[in-house]
């Protein structure tokens, strides 16, 4: 979910490898220029969020008393909820 692309290449060397790594790069683009779309990207790691004030408030307090900075709380409890099997 959330990927559509998928690029695949075979090798029995490394220099096989990197040869037919970029090879499949290079056809990727080109497809994608023929399409007429752009490339899918890898996600940055960076994420903006916009939140309420008291939402805010009460998650500094959260990640405080646990001992995290509110960077590390906030990655703790997304990756938490992105492997959720709920």
């Amino acid at each position: 979910m959330g990927i559509e692309d998928g690029i695949s290449f075979h090798g029995e060397t490394v220099a096989a490898l990197k040869e037919r790594f970029a090879a499949a790069i290079n056809h990727y683009l080109t497809d994608c220029k023929i399409m007429g779309r752009k490339p899918e990207k890898p996600a940055s790691g960076k994420l903006m969020l916009r939140i309420a004030p008291e939402t805010h408030a009460k998650v500094l307090v959260m990640a405080r008393a646990s001992g995290k900075s509110l960077n590390q709380w906030a990655a703790e409890v997304l990756a938490k909820a992105a492997h959720s099997t709920r």
